[in-house]
Parts: C-alpha cells; sequence; structure tokens
C-alpha cells in the first residue's frame, strides 16, 4: 500500500533579526524577560512535507549532528499529533541554508513552519493562537514565526504587537562559530536590569543588545566582525549570536560592503521583511 498521500515543497522557514534586545528582569522559574523587535528577511531554509497515511514521522535532512528525536522539527510534527489526535504522518524534508548557533532562529523558523504546514496538510484547521500555543513550548521565538509578522517582542518573547520597521537590506555576517544561547543567558556578567521602554523609544533611539558585551568577551570571532562592520555601518548582533548585520539603504550599498568581506567569514545580503514569506506560501496553498 502505498503510504504517501500528498508531497507539498517549497515551504520557507526565513531567518529573523532581532533589531534590539534588552534583558530587563527574570522570572522566578529562571527564564529571561526580555524587549525585542523581531523582523523577518528573505533568507530561509526550505521544508518539504510528504503526508504519509501510516502515522509515521520520517526526517530526512542535510544535516546529521542533531539527532531526530531532538531536533525542533521532528518534535513540533509530534507535538502537533499529540495535540490534535491526528492518524497520519509525514516524511519531513528539511534544506537547511541558515547557520545553526547564528542568532538568526532557523530551528525555531523551521518548526514554526513544520506546525504551519502540517496543519494546512493534516487538514486540523487550528487557529494561529492554538498553532503559537504549541510553539511556545518549543522556544520563546517559535511563535513569532507563525503570527508571520514583524513585532515588537515582550515577556519571554511570547507578547507580540505588530510593528512595521523599514524594511531595509541587510548584509549579514556568519563568523564561522556557534554560540550557544544557554551559556549567554546563563552568564554572570549578562545584564539583567535594563529599563523596560516602549516602542516610542525603540524607535526614536533604536536600542542596544543586552548580550553583547557578552559574546563579545568570549567569542573574539564575533567581536573581530563587529569592529570589521562597524568600519562600514551600524553593526549589530541579532539575538545571543554568532551572526552580526548593518542595514543599507539599497541592495548595492550592501553589495559593496560585501565583496569586501574576509574570506574567513560567510557574508548574506538580505532584504528585511515585515511579513514573513511562510504566509504568502499559506496562502498559495489556500488557491
Amino acid at each position: 500500500m502505498e503510504n504517501h498521500l500528498v508531497t507539498s515543497r517549497h515551504w520557507p522557514a526565513p531567518a529573523k533579526l532581532n533589531l534590539f534586545l534588552h534583558v530587563v528582569g527574570r522570572r522566578p522559574d529562571g527564564y529571561h524577560l526580555l524587549q525585542t523587535v523581531f523582523q523577518f528577511v528573505d533568507y530561509c531554509d526550505q521544508i518539504d512535507i510528504a503526508v504519509r497515511t501510516d502515522g509515521q514521522l520520517v526526517r530526512h535532512a542535510n544535516y546529521a549532528d542533531i539527532a531526530a528525536d531532538a531536533d525542533l522539527v521532528m518534535r513540533a510534527a509530534a507535538a502537533l499529533k499529540t495535540e490534535t489526535g491526528c492518524r497520519l504522518g509525514a516524511e519531513i524534508t528539511v534544506h537547511k541554508h541558515l547557520p545553526m548557533g547564528g542568532g538568526l532562529g532557523g530551528g525555531s523558523s523551521d518548526a514554526a513552519t513544520t506546525l504551519v504546514a502540517l496543519n494546512r496538510l493534516w487538514g486540523l484547521n487550528l487557529a494561529v493562537t492554538e498553532l503559537a500555543g504549541i510553539g511556545l513550548r518549543l522556544g520563546a521565538d517559535v511563535p513569532v514565526f507563525i503570527h508571520g509578522q514583524a513585532a515588537w517582542a515582550e515577556g519571554v518573547g511570547e507578547r507580540l504587537t505588530p510593528v512595521t520597521p523599514e524594511e531595509c537590506w541587510y548584509l549579514i555576517i556568519h563568523p564561522g562559530i556557534h554560540v550557544p544561547t544557554a551559556e549567554i543567558f546563563g552568564a554572570a556578567d549578562l545584564t539583567r536590569t535594563t529599563p523596560a521602554i516602549t516602542i516610542r523609544d525603540f524607535l526614536e533611539s533604536g536600542g542596544h543588545n543586552d548580550s553583547e558585551p557578552v559574546v563579545r568577551k568570549r567569542y573574539p570571532a564575533v567581536a573581530e566582525a563587529l569592529d570589521w562592520l562597524a568600519c562600514h555601518g551600524k553593526a549589530r548582533m541579532t539575538g545571543t549570536g554568532s551572526c552580526i548585520f548593518a542595514a543599507f539603504t539599497d541592495r548595492e550599498q550592501a553589495a559593496r560592503i560585501h565583496a569586501m568581506i574576509p574570506g574567513k567569514w560567510r557574508g548574506y545580503i538580505a532584504r528585511g521583511l515585515n511579513q514573513s514569506p511562510l504566509l504568502q506560501r499559506l496562502a498559495q496553498e489556500k488557491n
């Protein structure tokens, strides 16, 4: 008996940038209270899904250093099955392009795209808020990718208010190392008492990234990349790193700096997006 019902390809899982990141406190359970702005960029992983009739979840991926049972993609699919009692399965192929441990949210984005796609392909019809609730249990960044709108985020990153920052061209640099988020948030020297600001404050001042001094101290490669990019624009770190970025008014300007990047680093030119390409892909599926 043929196990596959339908195959659906090219579901995008976009990267995000944190345009700033303030740590404003800590909950009794140890989770940090944050303020940040998430904006998507048109630099994406891609996910293909074949629906199975036998209920099995199978992963194919161009990376082997994460076990399937630890992969957020598989955890997302399993969580959705458990939540809904769905008896279908899926063969999930992940085409990974985003660097791991780079602060671009690739794992969270892959999980979100998996939830959104399977919700559609399995015919579950869960509301976005229900999907976001499942996603939050997988990681604090997952809900913003499910909602698919650039957002001001508070709490642990789950309280979202849509915003529309300028859709700049960005030059993103990956200095070739992995920065573990847990290490940075666990650091004794991380500032955890930055005063809370408002959206208006952010629009006027831009904010900063509280994790940058910690990462600079522990990862000289990130510090070197930040210093290099600062010679050409306003260099910032996204999330807890390791990727850094600068905004430019047009693609040509970003491309000129991209051409100068030292060969030991990887650079990407990407357009800022206030609406995720995942929403556009979902709309195509419904038409």
